[in-house]
């Protein structure tokens, strides 16, 4: 008789623990650039495109900024013309430096 009233209430409390929804906030949407923060991700993109093409930073010319839904990416020219675009995590962390 007890085994009667039992197994329906296991299997309620085994539906009701599978139904709870516990995801994780998602990194892109948290994460917000200030000023300050992409003047740094500019500077830093100066410095490798430098050392990738064996020039000086200041020959670096930064000419664009995109935010795409989990990166950043900053488009630049060198004195010689040739292109690249730094490619940045959401959080603001380089990822690689891409010829163009």
């Amino acid at each position: 008789m007890m085994m009667k009233y039992v197994a329906p209430c296991l299997a309620l409390l085994l539906l009701a623990g599978c139904s709870t929804d516990h995801a994780p906030p998602q990194k892109a949407q948290k994460a917000k650039v200030t000023p300050l923060h992409s003047l740094e991700m500019e500077q830093l993109c100066k410095n490798r495109a430098a050392e990738r093409y064996n020039t000086a930073a200041q020959k670096i010319d930064v000419t664009g900024f995109e935010k795409y839904q989990a990166s950043y990416e900053l488009r630049g020219y060198t004195s010689r013309n040739e292109g690249f675009v730094c490619s940045f995590d959401p959080d603001g962390q380089f990822l690689h430096l891409s010829m163009r």
